[in-house]
């Protein structure tokens, strides 16, 4: 057994192990790492409380261990990073968005690191709690009539059904929505509506047709868009492909500040969908391309899961974003785990080369919106 979990009621969380998932990743730093690849062992243990399923021998009353077994497997086969940390870090997220699932251990294997001495295996182990529903120690009980200590009732961070939400306030584009109030532990942060307008940023490429004037038509029907206001564009880069086939065409790359009220994965469905619209043509990893929108950092929030991470896993490391956003934005500072200044990002970057020119004037403000 791993150290133990208790709830904020002091009762003490059961275990559900997963041990020695394995997969084949490119993780690493060395070039031979990304090209050969290597295995990747993953040890999970979920925190949760069993006994509602176990009473009425309910599934849904606990996790599908298979599921997040299969999720796992998909982070370590999955996006290549740089770091084990990272691949630790997204399992982590993965595990702690089934909802019954309060706490989890997680334990990554590179028993094929390269390292230049004789060693049997290399590990990084984290736990990752989701707060306020669990704790690593037990709640310290107050004594009767005592004030309670912050962090154990002192508190009420729930909604009360007797309180009238919000009124339905004016978004952006068209129409109206009624904002969600902030989510409660379990709600999966990609899935979780903002309060209010958040900031996010968006990088737009593509290299083939008239890449310019999809660019511009993509960054238009981005004003468009409910719940969706463009705040800033950066200027447009040509730049030599990075990584996939040799021999394609120069891309015209931009980034764009917007804020929204719209939930990250429904800002990447947003993009996704203006893409398709478009024609988007892309039938090759980091092939030629029509018109690509990634999203590329949400406010401040560092989450993973199979079909999005925030912020971007590769944005740290491309001058195609980094140079005409600091260029947007100078102050600007990309969260999360090798985040940090854009425009010290964008001085280092490996690709920084491969910028042949950037345009400053070359496309209007979307009719409503003043840069």
């Amino acid at each position: 057994m791993t150290s133990p979990v208790f709830n904020t009621d002091g009762l003490l969380l059961d275990q559900i192990r997963l041990t020695g998932i394995t997969a084949t990743g490119f993780h690493g730093v060395l070039p031979q790492e990304r090209t050969n690849g290597q295995t990747f062992v993953a040890d999970v243990v979920l925190h949760l409380d069993v006994q509602p399923a176990a009473a009425g021998d309910d599934l849904a009353a606990t996790v599908n261990y298979a599921d997040v077994a299969s999720q796992v497997h998909d982070v370590l086969g999955g996006e290549p990073v740089d770091l084990i940390e990272t691949v630790a870090e997204r399992i982590a997220t993965v595990a702690l968005a089934h909802p019954s699932v309060q706490a989890v251990d997680v334990c990554i294997h590179k028993p094929q690191a390269p390292i230049p001495v004789p060693f049997t295996d290399v590990e990084v182990a984290i736990r990752r709690v989701k707060a306020p529903t669990a704790a690593v120690l037990p709640p310290v009980v107050a004594p009767v009539n005592a004030t309670p200590p912050v962090g154990f009732g002192g508190f009420d961070q729930h909604i009360h059904p007797e309180v009238s939400p919000p009124p339905p306030v004016p978004i952006f584009g068209t129409g109206s929505v009624d904002l969600a109030p902030v989510p409660e532990a379990g709600v999966d942060p990609l899935d979780a509506v903002p309060a209010g307008p958040v900031p996010a940023v968006l990088a737009l490429g593509g290299n083939l047709g008239d890449a310019k004037a999809l660019l511009q038509a993509a960054v238009h029907d981005l004003s468009r868009m409910p719940g969706i206001r463009v705040m800033q564009i950066s200027p447009l880069a040509r730049t030599v492909a990075v990584g996939g086939p040799a021999d394609q065409p120069d891309y015209l790359n931009a980034v764009i500040a917007v804020e929204t009220v719209l939930s990250p994965r429904d800002l990447l469905r947003a993009a996704q969908a203006i893409e398709q619209a478009h024609g988007r043509t892309h039938v090759e990893h980091w092939g030629p391309r029509t018109l690509d929108i990634d999203l590329i950092c949400y406010d401040s929030l560092v989450a993973s899961a199979p079909d999005l991470t925030l912020p971007h896993p590769r944005a740290a490391e491309r001058a195609f974003v980094l140079v005409p956003w600091a260029q947007m934005d100078p102050t600007a500072e990309l969260p999360g785990l090798g985040g940090g200044p854009i425009a010290a990002l964008a001085a280092t970057a490996p690709d920084a080369d491969g910028i042949r020119w950037l345009a400053l004037d070359w496309c209007e403000a979307p009719p409503g919106i003043q840069l």
